[in-house]
């Protein structure tokens, strides 16, 4: 029998799905990528099919055991990490997607939650859950399908429906329809989770209207989930060792397993997280609190400062503007404007404002448009954007968590962009280290994984895997002072 060298990490996220292979040493054996279609059909609308979702996840997967040359049976164990609050619905005896899943942008039950609020339930399902109630997370978005389909609600009530975020619809696909299950962080995001005692709520599953008979197992982030059945490429029985939501992933990834220590992730949107530990803490300002996972994966508090819009800003200015043919080049033109002087300010409100303001009726707006204004200055500005808006919840939250970071550890897709982590840094005034592995979230998974299967006799081995370049501040507090100023007018501007 081969050794079983490998781990596999699935990365599901909102415009694509990733494979990566880890060799025993943490080091990347082969990775490959898919984006799936993204179905905007209504405005404030966004969803995806879930049948795309699983394609794409067997291509990858078939492409980077390709690239690796390797058999699938040299693959010691599976971790899973997601797009969190996407809303899937399958039937119970087919197996089958019933309808297309709503993403997390999506803001269709904004009346909803306005509606809730007016009632006086938030403060309620606050301290329960630690979330605000808003669109972004998954009650209401299923509220909203049982209401507007009578016969997704009479599924529901007579459970012949499952519902799931998109770890649970992995997990049923991946195991042969086995396993109906999610993990400790991606329940803490559907409103419908005790984040105090850890279990779902039967009061919230009430309030909500959802049966909970459709709701999946929870398991701690780092456990059993089950093995692979009947899921091409993969031969049955390979364990599924880790299911953990996409942020919490790269918490992991990061290191950050003590009280205070964070990261923040720059994807389709930016999401900052600071570790609590075992207290849980509701915040003053707009953040939430949720579950994440100690270095065995079992689960501690976080709070996180959720920012809708960052990465899909520049996929904006690439597919929608068509200003851009790669979303590497607006590092370039940024650059080359550095020194041009501009008041513009592109606020890319797309799906609303999420932390500190969560404000869903929101929607994008510039502010200083002149004659002068050209295509360069929008994209210079649309990158500015999302360091603007890190900046604005930086401060915030660490006051709010009791801490005083000296630098801020980032990583995703968009934390290449040197420009744009250079003004990040410039902004908040303290140096930004930016992961030499810009895939952290797959190796939160993938370290999850190969801790609990035993991969390695000591996960202490590949904690250093990760190195940093380090963005100084260059700019001076008068400037800085400026620049966030601006910023703050244009946003007031925005939301009165």
């Amino acid at each position: 029998m081969k050794p079983q060298n490998y781990l596999l990490a699935i990365d599901q996220g909102t415009t694509g799905s990733r494979a990566i292979l880890y060799a025993r040493t943490g080091a990347v054996k082969a990775q490959a990528y898919q984006e799936f279609r993204q179905y905007y059909s209504k405005s404030g609308w966004v969803e995806h099919d879930p049948d795309e979702i699983i394609h794409s996840v067997r291509q990858v997967i078939e492409r980077a055991l390709s690239q690796a040359r390797i058999s699938p049976r040299a693959i010691h164990a599976i971790g899973i990490t997601n797009q969190r609050e996407t809303v899937v619905l399958w039937d119970r005896k087919t197996g089958r997607s019933v309808r297309r899943a709503i993403v997390w942008q999506d803001r269709r039950s904004s009346d909803l939650c306005s509606e809730l609020k007016k009632r006086g339930h938030e403060p309620w399902v606050r301290n329960k859950t630690g979330l605000l109630i808003d669109p972004y997370f998954s009650a209401t978005k299923l509220t909203w399908l049982f209401q507007n389909d009578p016969t997704l609600k009479k599924g529901a009530r007579r459970g012949s429906l499952r519902f799931g975020t998109i770890d649970s619809w992995l997990l049923h696909c991946l195991t042969g329809g086995v396993v109906h299950a999610t993990d400790m962080t991606n329940a803490s995001r559907t409103l419908l989770f005790n984040v105090r005692n850890c279990d779902w709520d039967d009061g919230l599953a009430h309030l909500f209207q959802v049966p909970v008979s459709v709701l999946p197992n929870v398991l701690p982030s780092g456990s059993s989930f089950g093995v692979t059945k009947g899921f091409r490429p993969l031969p049955d029985g390979i364990p599924i060792c880790s299911v953990i939501g996409d942020q919490q992933a790269a918490l992991f990834g990061q290191s950050c397993y003590a009280p205070g220590s964070g990261k923040n992730t720059y994807g389709t949107g930016c999401f900052l997280l600071v570790n609590l530990g075992k207290r849980f803490k509701l915040s003053k300002y707009g953040f939430v609190t949720t579950i994440a996972c100690d270095q065995s994966g079992k689960p501690v508090y976080a709070m996180e400062a959720s920012i809708f819009i960052a990465g899909a800003a520049i996929q904006w200015l690439r597919d929608g503007l068509r200003f851009v043919k790669k979303a590497s080049e607006t590092e370039v033109i940024a650059r080359r404007q550095a020194s041009h002087a501009s008041d513009l300010v592109v606020i890319p409100a797309f799906t609303g404002l999420g932390a500190p303001y969560w404000r869903p009726d929101v929607r994008g707006a510039m502010f200083g448009i002149t004659r002068d204004t050209s295509r360069e200055m929008i994209i210079k500005a649309t990158v500015e954007s999302i360091a603007f808006q890190v900046g604005e919840v930086f401060g915030l939250i660490r006051t709010e968590c009791g801490v005083r970071s000296r630098s801020l550890k980032v990583d995703g897709g968009a934390s290449r962009n040197r420009y744009l982590m250079q003004f990040q840094a410039d902004l908040l005034g303290v140096p930004v280290l930016c992961s030499s592995a810009s895939e952290v979230t797959a190796w939160g998974t993938a370290k999850l994984a190969g801790t609990v299967s035993r991969f390695w006799s000591s996960p202490s081995r590949v904690e250093d895997r990760i190195r940093y370049v380090r963005y100084v501040p260059r700019c001076s507090r008068q400037k800085r002072k400026a620049l966030v100023t601006r910023w703050r007018n244009a946003i007031h501007q925005l939301i009165h």
